[in-house]
């Protein structure tokens, strides 16, 4: 025989459970429930729980842009090498770069891959000159000592000025 009584948790009406002699009459039958697993549990975790990301994390998106970055630096620099020993190579990227949004890597050097055969090399090369400046050239503990250095200033300048407006200054006096 099935019991319709649902069986309540002591976090859903916590002073019930302070009446004396609930239990004496197994009206409702305590026993331990599982915890579910729900946002609130991310409480025990030694990191920030960052809302509003969906599945990725923000360190996913910054990775995202990044990558994105690399290719720009990369097109930068391929251009840079075309400009001084292959004009008409720079010519037609850069007629493709008019055409084409840079926003989007992936989506640039698969564009630029499917154009002709001689933006297929072109692409080719930023691709190795994306993933070369990444791996070796990028110096990613500078980032970091700068965007510390960044946060740590724009927090200080910014709580600066906002006790510079909100303090009666020494001529109001």
């Amino acid at each position: 025989m099935e019991s319709s009584a649902r069986i309540l948790s002591p976090t859903q009406f916590p002073s019930i459970f302070s009446l004396p002699n609930l239990n004496r009459g197994n009206v409702f039958p305590v026993r331990p429930i599982k915890p579910r697993a729900s946002k609130s549990m991310r409480l025990h975790c030694s990191k920030m729980y960052v809302p509003g990301f969906g599945e990725a994390s923000p360190e996913s998106k910054a990775a995202r842009n990044l990558h994105n970055f690399f290719t720009y630096v990369a097109v930068r620099i391929v251009t840079a090498q075309l400009e001084s020993y292959n004009p008409e190579a720079y010519l037609e990227l850069m007629e493709f770069l008019d055409r084409h949004s840079l926003n989007d890597g992936d989506k640039f050097l698969a564009s630029l891959m499917r154009e002709s055969s001689r933006h297929k090399s072109l692409a080719l090369r930023i691709l190795e000159v994306r993933s070369a400046y990444c791996k070796n050239d990028f110096e990613w503990d500078n980032l970091k000592r700068l965007a510390f250095k960044m946060v740590g200033e724009s927090n200080t300048r910014i709580m600066r000025e906002y006790l510079t407006e909100t303090s009666p200054s020494d001529t109001e006096k």
